[in-house]
């Protein structure tokens, strides 16, 4: 199955073993809750599937490459305890606790949440001194005499032995007590990843014209060369840096992340491209509305991998400017709930600025613990750091005014966020006007051609961009989208006719 079919499976799984019946025992019993055994490639998203089953269903999450680990930092230390047996005292060893299983109580400790996953990378890489231990803890969820405490998930990952020389077998004793998912590679699922976390423009454009590119590993005689998921993901997040710097990336640079050459090379001669088109076109300029008819003569007669390009540069600015509405229009649905609750406990005699305080003093707790309960991914964090910040600004304006009531502090507050207020407007008018330009250039330069209906599927599939026509409006997108779903009936109608005739045929003839 694909990593998102896969990631589904896990939530699935994780839901049915937390699952309790009226009495308040577990439905599936711990001991038939099996570990799940994530099977696939290297850099596909299995980690990234763990964080975000984690972040949805509000478990804790604690991650080990077990790689990394001893036989004793996984184990634990071995002691002599003095031990009681018929009368007869003996000398029993036993076992500190795993560093693992450590971390998974103080992840409890810390957070107060009492089920969660741990999820083991590399599985099937452990040395041969601690395979069995990781065998015995898939089959009885223990390591030396210690037990993973219930309401856990235990979820390993590892490669298939095609992209590992290290790889272990595992038996049949052990494979008959875990959930064994096999995941592939899939672009189109991936890319909806990528959409999600705004990856870079020239990355996405890329592989939709040479989606080929976007999964290969190959062997030679000297080395394993390769382009994956991952190396394409923590690419995207740095031509972003680079390019906030005012730096480029080149080819070598590109190739230390996509380590096939062939691939790295191609990329690094279309991001120049990429970058080139961003100026020919003068793609700022059209989104303010300003173009030549040399441009649109231009684009209209370029190749088609230069016009996927070019509408990649829009909907990547277009995505960015939907990304940042939508980020303000949910800060100030935020503190919109946080100064209701601060209007009703000045209303009951609290200081002002204690009670901004101690709204942003539980933010922060709050921040914290998802971060410690590793359910925090860099959108949400952004967020929840701006409500910080803007309560902690409230906090400082109102020591520095010092309002004489708590009707004059709220007052105070309430204009305060009435300037967030405003940015949204702003905001969501700039990012409507761009996404209007967007389209009266792409209509001037194609018409109704199919290049139009590949930008209205970008935009509808894009969770900002959906989320923002769906909220501020856009005449030209539901315009098109209705000849869209016109041509999609009419096409399917037609199909039935000529099933229907067929149909209709061979009853004849018999």
């Amino acid at each position: 199955m694909n990593i998102k079919q896969a990631k589904q499976e896990i939530t699935h799984t994780l839901k049915a073993y937390l699952s309790k019946d009226k009495l308040g025992n577990y439905l599936i019993p711990p001991v038939r809750q099996r570990p799940i055994l994530l099977m696939g490639p290297p850099g596909v998203g299995k980690t990234q599937i763990m964080e975000q089953v984690a972040a949805e269903t509000g478990v804790g999450l604690v991650s080990y490459t077990i790689t990394h680990h001893t036989r004793q930092s996984a184990v634990g230390l071995p002691f002599i305890e003095k031990r009681t047996y018929n009368g007869q005292e003996y000398s029993v060893t036993e076992y500190t606790m795993s560093e693992i299983l450590a971390s998974v109580h103080e992840l409890m400790e810390k957070t107060g949440l009492r089920e969660g996953i741990l999820f083991l990378d590399e599985i099937n890489c452990v040395s041969e001194t601690l395979a069995p231990m990781m065998l015995q803890f898939l089959q009885c969820k223990t390591f030396g005499n210690q037990r993973l405490p219930e309401g856990w998930l235990i979820a390993a990952a590892g490669n298939p032995p095609e992209y590992n020389r290290s790889v272990r077998d595992f038996d049949v004793v052990t494979l008959d007590r875990v959930k064994r998912i096999d995941v592939r590679e899939d672009f189109a699922v991936w890319k909806e990843y990528a959409r999600q976390k705004g990856l870079h423009g020239a990355v996405t454009s890329y592989l939709d014209i040479k989606p080929e590119h976007f999964y290969r590993v190959e062997t030679t005689a000297e080395s394993v060369q390769f382009a994956t998921a991952r190396g394409w993901e923590d690419l995207s997040e740095l031509l972003a840096a680079y390019e906030a710097l005012g730096l480029r990336a080149d080819r070598e640079v590109v190739g230390q992340y996509i380590q096939l050459p062939r691939i790295a090379r191609d990329f690094a001669n279309y991001l120049e491209l990429y970058h080139k088109y961003q100026n020919i076109y003068h793609v700022d300029e059209i989104l303010k509305g300003i173009w030549q008819p040399i441009t649109v003569r231009e684009l209209r007669a370029a190749p088609f991998d230069e016009k996927l390009s070019v509408m990649g540069l829009l909907l990547s600015r277009l995505s960015g400017a939907a990304r940042e509405a939508h980020r303000q229009d949910a800060l100030c649905e935020n503190l919109h709930a946080a100064l209701t609750a601060f209007k009703e406990a000045i209303a009951a005699g609290e200081a002002p600025q204690e009670v901004l305080e101690s709204l942003a003093r539980s933010r922060r707790e709050a921040l914290k613990r998802a971060r410690d309960a590793g359910q925090l991914e860099k959108q949400r964090q952004a967020l929840a750091q701006l409500e910080i910040n803007a309560l902690e600004d409230y906090r400082r304006r109102l020591i520095q005014e010092s309002p004489a009531d708590s009707g004059l502090a709220m007052a105070a507050v309430r204009g305060w966020f009435g300037q967030e207020v405003e940015k949204r407007a702003s905001q969501a008018q700039a990012a409507k006007a761009e996404l209007d330009h967007a389209f009266a250039f792409l209509e001037e330069t194609f018409g109704q051609g199919q290049e139009l209906v590949l930008f209205v599927t970008e935009l509808t599939a894009g969770p900002d961009t959906s989320w923002f026509i769906e909220s501020f409006g856009c005449d030209a997108y539901f315009r098109h989208n209705r000849e869209l779903l016109f041509d999609d009936t009419r096409t399917r109608i037609q199909k039935d006719i000529a099933a229907a005739k067929a149909a209709g045929q061979e009853e004849a003839h018999d």
